[in-house]
């Protein structure tokens, strides 16, 4: 097996199918106590286990959103506007990126953000070995050539990096609690909220109330409380029940019962669901290794009756894991395998494997069990015996990434197409943990950070029919994020990602 990089992509993929909602802090689903106003969301079961920034990762990101700022914000539309950094620019490189800060921000334990601050982040984040460490892995040196001034040097241009100062990398706490060995267990940060330990019950409630004299824009609610809830039915049934305001639901039917109880849908279509085949080099999965049978995989997928009985409709079948918008996008490859089980019965046999093969695949309580039946029953169908282990959501991440199974079922949030290289592409992506590429796919992903931008969207192009004439993956659709919320609470969905941030809820006037 190939070295490779890790990474808690985990969280975009498992978040999608979890809950986001508001509720009051005594269970109600009013989000108004007297003059406060309480928001709470059923976050990721995937619970920071230190308050450490550099341990930051995407599937805790609404965590570390309540206490700590990023450098840059990413808008819900997908822009980039301030936040810690008032300005960013590149130089003709694309290798050095100088940032100027603000001279007016002051962390919770009463140090201030300068330059050394930054620095000494960055430089942790990237060294500590954290779940989304690679996000800079591009990073040469930090320097700070005066107080609000950070350059940043990197070995090779990386397209992602103001994506990734948005996102995990660019949260930023007090060095001060850092070096003091206190951060991990105590969060310092110079967000909007706080973390209230009394209040905090971990594997239960995690409570944040409103930072005093914040730099920065108030949200709307006094105080934050993240629930991480792994249970389906437990989520359809506080909403249904008034317990929460607003719920990120797993599936289509827990969605279906939402609006004919009356609560209000906020779609987005975001990520694309299917299996995921790590082992392309039939390393433990010899049958995987042969790209007849992989397609044969494609062929025996009858994508229209998922989407029609797992996901009421609520979902468009695709062939490719690259999102509309992306520079890799295709239209050719939403329709690109029909379905046709004898065509994958005869690549089977062409491939030696006429009496077909088995496959074990993970799966959490998460997980749609009308998609898992019906693609088990599809591919046992052509000969595919399909055997599920189930595995604890907490112990998901590190089988995925130390390729303990050849292939699973899992979702993914496309954005960024140097996000999706890096999460899926390249030899040492976040999620390629048997090093599966091909010279071709090398060549590629390698020229694609210096590439003009017309040359990066003909790469995209070319990787994208790669991964789906050859049958990387078995992509079944793009599902629509089943958010529902009541008459109280509203939320702005993020391009790109499962999950509306904390700074895009708010109550309904």
């Amino acid at each position: 097996m190939k070295p490779h990089r890790t990474r808690a992509v985990v969280a975009v993929s498992i978040a999608a199918a979890l809950a986001l909602a508001g509720c009051s802090a005594d269970g109600s689903s009013d989000s108004s106590s007297g003059d406060d106003l309480t928001l709470s969301l059923a976050a990721s079961p995937e619970e920071p286990t230190s308050w450490d920034p550099a341990q930051a990762g995407t599937g805790t990101a609404y965590y570390y959103q309540a206490v700590y700022d990023t450098l840059i914000r990413a808008e819900p539309d997908g822009t980039y506007v301030p936040s810690l950094a008032t300005e960013w620019t590149y130089d003709d490189t694309k290798t050095v990126l100088t940032m100027s800060l603000r001279d007016d921000v002051t962390f919770t334990d009463g140090s201030t953000l300068d330059s050394e601050v930054v620095a000494g982040n960055l430089e942790r984040f990237s060294g500590e070995g954290g779940s989304d460490s690679t996000m800079l892995a591009a990073l040469a040196s930090v320097e700070t050539p005066d107080d609000a001034t950070v350059v940043l040097t990197l070995s090779r241009p990386d397209p992602a990096l103001i994506y990734s100062l948005s996102n995990s990398a660019g949260f930023i706490g007090s060095l001060d609690a850092i070096e003091a060995g206190t951060i991990g267990t105590d969060p310092v940060g110079s967000g909007p909220y706080v973390l209230d330990a009394a209040a905090t019950t971990v594997g239960s409630k995690y409570t944040f109330d409103r930072t005093e004299d914040y730099w920065g824009e108030d949200l709307p609610f006094d105080s934050v409380e993240l629930q991480p809830i792994q249970d389906t039915a437990a989520r359809i049934n506080a909403l249904l029940s008034g317990q929460v305001n607003g719920a990120l639901l797993s599936n289509a039917s827990s969605g279906q019962e939402a609006a004919e109880a009356g609560f209000t849908h906020i779609p987005s279509e975001i990520d694309f669901h299917g299996i995921y085949i790590f082992d392309r080099e039939g390393v433990d999965a010899p049958a995987l290794g042969d790209e007849r049978v992989r397609q044969a995989m494609n062929y025996a997928i009858d994508r229209d009756l998922l989407v029609e009985q797992a996901m009421f409709g609520e979902a468009t079948a695709t062939d490719q894991i690259w999102a509309k918008g992306t520079l890799g996008f295709n239209d050719d490859y939403e329709d690109y395998y029909s379905f046709d089980p004898d065509k994958a019965r005869a690549l089977l046999a062409e491939a030696g494997y006429a009496d077909g093969f088995e496959l074990t695949m993970p799966v959490v309580s998460i997980f749609d069990n009308t998609v898992l039946t019906l693609t088990q029953q599809m591919l046992a169908d052509v000969g595919i015996t399909v055997n599920y282990v189930d595995v604890p959501i907490a112990d998901l991440f590190n089988a995925y990434t130390a390729g303990e199974y050849p292939s699973t079922f899992m979702q993914y949030s496309a954005g960024e197409d140097w996000v999706l290289i890096n999460d899926y592409i390249a030899s040492d992506a976040n999620w390629n943990p048997f090093g599966a590429s091909t010279p071709e796919s090398d060549a590629l992903v390698a020229e694609y950070p210096t590439a003009s931008e017309e040359r990066q969207a003909e790469i995209a192009q070319e990787l994208n029919t790669i991964v789906v004439e050859e049958a990387w993956f078995v992509p079944f659709y793009r599902a629509v994020q089943q958010l529902y919320v009541d008459d109280t609470v509203t939320a702005t969905p993020q391009v790109g990602e499962a999950n509306p941030t904390l700074y895009s809820w708010a109550p309904v006037s």
